[in-house]
């Protein structure tokens, strides 16, 4: 005879046998739902890797000379009257009619004075023989006013400084489509506003399920280039990350941390180091060729180091309007086991503003910038068009350049009326 305890123990077996079944087929549908969720994301992230320019071993020529911080050529005049002008760190709309390019190079200020005489001088002999008097003492008085500014200017012109040629890409949104480790994300944005005495440049990078990547910096213009006053990052959702530079003091100061560090002539931070070559390679873009090295004091947000940025070589890359003519710049390792890198493609039909941008975290993470082929410029002219030469009209006078000067033959699918930037391959 069964006991009582066992024929309850038996009674209770059946029930729970289909229950314990529906619970095994539940988890079986739980994870083969895992698996295909996996499967679609793989799927997705295998179809948006392929990048416009895939990542080759490039080789690296031998460095054939390391160019340190050193002062720039700048206009003494511009210089001058630079104090008179109200300060602004963020300049607006500009009203001028004609596109300025904000080219730092000395100009010849006693041809200046010299051109104001004779236009003086002109003036003076059309006056009528009735005033043939007053006219003399004027044009005397016009003589020596203008005599004594040209002696002025020939005194003041040993007194230009003088460097290495440096002209500041003009002001323009840059459109960019952005790749994140490889897996293409929504279009990003480079805003550069510069003017003769200051910049101020935000990169804008979105993330899905993370936020907007936002990189900003600002500062003046001396006699070094570019010297940012505050560097900005601000990933997503996290608090901003703030680096002072304390001209005052000459100190770096962040906000991630409280080291302190000495602030060198040419200091830069991740990002304005990449409009400080542009304006250099504008400047002067002969004197880069493959192997020479400049060397920059970057800073980021809790450090800074010297950076040796070697030219590569001049190289096509693929944006989504077609293929463009770059010259390729890249960061050196600076020890073993350096993973940082920056890898920048300026392109001369943009005016050698930057059409591809490869930044490498330490960590390995990866962001990439690629040109979509659209610059809209403030003063409303395109960007497009190529640097004009050192020797060239970019010395001389922004308002007295011509507007032919770029012609439809110097930028690829570019028309005089065309204001896009769009190269057609």
């Amino acid at each position: 005879m069964a006991l009582p305890s066992t024929a309850r123990a038996t009674s209770l077996t059946p029930p729970d046998e289909p229950r314990l079944a529906r619970r095994a087929w539940r988890w079986l549908a739980v994870l083969v739902v895992v698996g295909a969720l996996h499967w679609i994301a793989a799927q997705w992230v295998e179809r948006h890797r392929a990048t416009l320019n895939p990542s080759d071993d490039e080789h690296v020529p031998v460095q054939v000379a390391l160019l340190q911080p050193e002062r720039i050529e700048r206009d003494p005049a511009a210089a001058a009257a630079a104090p008179a002008q109200p300060e602004r760190q963020r300049p607006r709309k500009a009203v001028a009619s004609k596109p300025r390019e904000h080219v730092l190079s000395a100009l010849r200020p006693a041809e200046q004075a010299a051109a104001a005489s004779n236009a003086a001088s002109q003036a003076a002999a059309s006056v009528p023989a009735a005033n043939a008097v007053p006219a003399s003492a004027a044009s005397g008085a016009s003589a020596n006013d203008t005599g004594s500014a040209t002696g002025n200017a020939t005194a003041n012109a040993p007194q230009a400084a003088s460097g290495v040629k440096f002209s500041v890409p003009p002001s323009g949104d840059l459109q960019y489509d952005t790749f994140y480790n490889g897996v293409r994300n929504q279009p990003g944005t480079i805003h550069w506003t510069s003017s003769a005495e200051s910049y101020e440049m935000v990169v804008s990078v979105p993330l899905p399920f993370v936020g907007t990547f936002v990189y900003s910096s600002h500062g003046r213009i001396d006699a070094f280039g570019l010297a940012p006053e505050q560097y900005v990052e601000k990933r997503g959702r996290r608090a901003e990350d703030v680096s002072i530079f304390n001209r005052a003091d000459h100190k770096i100061a962040f906000t991630r941390t409280p080291t302190t560090l000495p602030l060198p002539d040419g200091a830069q931070d991740r990002f304005s180091m990449v409009m400080q070559l542009a304006s250099l390679v504008r400047g002067d873009p002969d004197a880069y060729k493959p192997g020479v090295t400049r060397q920059f004091f970057v800073v980021d947000s809790d450090s800074g180091e010297n950076w040796p940025v070697e030219t590569i070589g001049d190289e096509t890359i693929r944006t989504a309007q077609g293929y463009v003519q770059t010259r390729h710049f890249k960061r050196l390792p600076r020890r073993e086991g350096d993973l940082r890198r920056i890898d920048v493609w300026l392109a001369p039909s943009l005016g050698w503003l930057p059409a591809r941008l490869v930044q490498t975290e330490p960590n390995g993470t990866q962001f990439e910038l690629v040109w979509r082929g659209k610059l809209n410029t403030e003063d409303g002219a395109s960007a497009a068009a190529p640097a004009a030469s050192p020797d060239g009209p970019a010395n001389a006078p922004a308002s007295t350049a011509p507007a032919e000067e770029a012609s439809p033959g110097d930028t690829p699918g570019d028309t005089p009326g065309d204001t896009s930037g769009n190269i057609k391959p």
